[in-house]
């Protein structure tokens, strides 16, 4: 009988050799971006599809995979992609903003490659070009966990994606042209879930069910609720935090976050509710939430929204929390990174701010307002073209002078351990978004900010996101491991303000090139300003 035995287990201890060494699976798509029209509130209006749909397909993938994905331009203007949230790692060449990628020219087309590296969560993609999210081509990027990897809830029974947002009936080219003349954005039309302004979610009595919440808005903070249910929240951009209950989330430009819901109550219809926060005309979307067996149709007020603004929102905020002994898409805790022990090598304070230069409206990071180079600045920096970026114009602190332009760039070493606080001077919700990471959220404050601040922070617990809300006159504190070498964008989330200058990038840098930080250039780059005829 002895023999067979080990036989079995060469057969087993082979078996595991070729899972080991198996390459993570690889998804195929072609996208094509084309204009069509639709009637989305009430009025036909042009938007921008992707494979003929508005919003765009929602790419449903599992950690580590590895996505080839042709996107075709039919658009009559330069195009991008960026994927909000996925940390490209050592790949900034993928990351499809304007720093690091040239648009895809109309009637072409670029094959983005990159991998949902050691990541899980609630994601979107959105373009990153002109006011094109304006009119669509956003959709969800959702990363579910691999099979061998524990989750610290029971598998729900559904799934559902709602992307909210603000939305303008106003042509994306004409938003622009409003801002190009030095003007800000009217208030916005409406707001839609998922496109729409009706739609309905189905599920059984008893059972429970993921709601996927992203703002893909242009500006506007949105609270989400639905009638009679209470959301458990689970995961916030990656992170798997506490499991608080919430009647209510708020959910700033850009974020993410993932609630279960257990349909607990008596089978009829109930309202899903997001409503814009923060403005004095409340604009309202409602979805449905449906009980299989209900036969009542939704009924009385909407769910009401938070009674209190800024102070409540701040204090929800700070309920977020990182569950420690939980794991993410890797097996070990979150809780084993010990982020608050971790002396920062540097603290950069950022201030945004509106000025007028030449008279037109312009948004500016301590002082410096972003212009896109002809270039992208990856592209720069490897072929050592000189002049496309300023490396000293964007300081880390705070500078009384006037507004000026420039392509700011912020030099970093690879593996600094930053501390950034955001600063908001203005009377205006910020949204601060990283490409290329996540990072620890541990402080809210109001007023300003100084070093007897850091008292305040949470260096135990605090979750880690992409993007994070500032409120009006108040600071928000990060600190951020730049564990990944490249070109990274810094930006504000709110659209107008990004698109006036409120951005700039982060470079990460070794001085000796190994494919160990970072991936090379990619064979199939497109190549535009002074770097055409360049050889990657």
């Amino acid at each position: 009988m002895g023999k067979p035995v080990m036989k079995l287990h060469l057969i087993i201890g082979v078996l595991a050799v070729s899972l080991v060494n198996a390459e993570d699976p690889y998804l195929y798509y072609t996208w094509t971006v084309t204009y069509g029209t639709r009637s989305i509130l009430g009025v036909p209006q042009q938007v921008i599809l992707i494979n003929n749909q508005f919003p765009g397909p929602k790419l449903d993938v599992v950690t580590n995979n590895n996505i080839i994905l042709n996107l075709i331009n039919k658009l009559d203007q330069p195009f991008l992609l960026t994927w909000n949230g996925v940390k490209q790692r050592k790949n900034s060449w993928q990351d499809g903003v304007l720093g690091t990628n040239c648009p895809i020219p109309p009637n072409s087309n670029y094959t983005y490659k990159f991998q949902a590296k050691d990541q899980i969560g609630s994601y979107t993609y959105f373009p990153s070009t002109l006011m094109h999210r304006a009119a669509g081509g956003f959709g969800a990027l959702n990363i579910y966990h691999r099979s061998v990897i524990p989750i610290p809830y029971a598998n729900p029974d559904g799934d559902f994606t709602l992307l909210i947002g603000d939305w303008y009936k106003t042509s994306h080219k004409a938003l622009q042209q409003t801002l190009d003349s030095g003007k800000s954005l009217p208030f916005p039309h409406g707001v839609l879930i998922n496109g729409q302004t009706k739609t309905t979610f189905t599920g059984e009595q008893g059972k429970t069910y993921m709601f996927r919440i992203s703002n893909v808005g242009l500006s506007t903070s949105l609270n989400f609720r639905i009638q009679g249910h209470s959301m458990k929240l689970v995961e916030v951009e990656g992170s798997h935090v506490i499991q608080n209950l919430y009647d209510s989330l708020d959910v700033h430009v850009g974020q993410s976050v993932t609630v279960l819901v257990t349909l607990n109550q008596p089978p009829k219809d109930y309202y899903i509710v997001a409503s814009t926060r923060f403005t004095r005309t409340v604009l309202t979307a409602t979805a449905v939430l449906h009980y299989a067996n209900s036969q009542t149709p939704v009924s009385g007020p909407l769910p009401a929204a938070p009674a209190y603004k800024y102070h409540w929102s701040m204090q929800q905020a700070r309920t977020y929390r990182w569950n420690l002994t939980s794991n993410a898409a890797r097996p070990n805790p979150q809780g084993s990174f010990h982020y608050g022990k971790i002396t920062p090598t540097k603290t950069i304070v950022l201030a945004n701010s509106v000025s007028y230069i030449n008279g037109k409206l312009r948004y500016a990071v301590n002082g410096v307002s972003y212009v896109n180079a002809d270039t992208p600045l990856k592209l720069a920096d490897y072929f050592n073209i000189p002049g496309i970026f300023s490396m000293n114009a964007v300081q880390g602190v705070l500078s009384g002078v006037a507004a000026t332009v420039a392509t700011s760039v912020m030099p970093t070493n690879l593996h600094d351990f930053l501390e950034v606080v955001f600063q908001n001077n203005e009377n205006t919700m910020q949204s601060w978004h990283l490409d290329g990471y996540d990072f620890w959220v541990v402080g809210f404050g109001s007023g300003q900010w100084t070093p007897k601040k850091r008292r305040t922070y949470n260096l135990v617990d605090a979750l880690t996101r992409h993007t994070t809300q500032v409120y009006p006159n108040s600071w928000t504190a990060i600190l951020v491991s730049l564990d990944n070498q490249g070109m990274w964008n810094m930006r504000s989330a709110s659209w107008e303000r990004q698109y006036l200058g409120q951005q700039f990038y982060l470079r990460v840098w070794n001085p000796v090139r190994s494919l160990a930080n970072e991936y090379d250039i990619p064979s199939n780059v497109l190549l535009c300003g002074k770097a055409v005829g360049r050889h990657p």
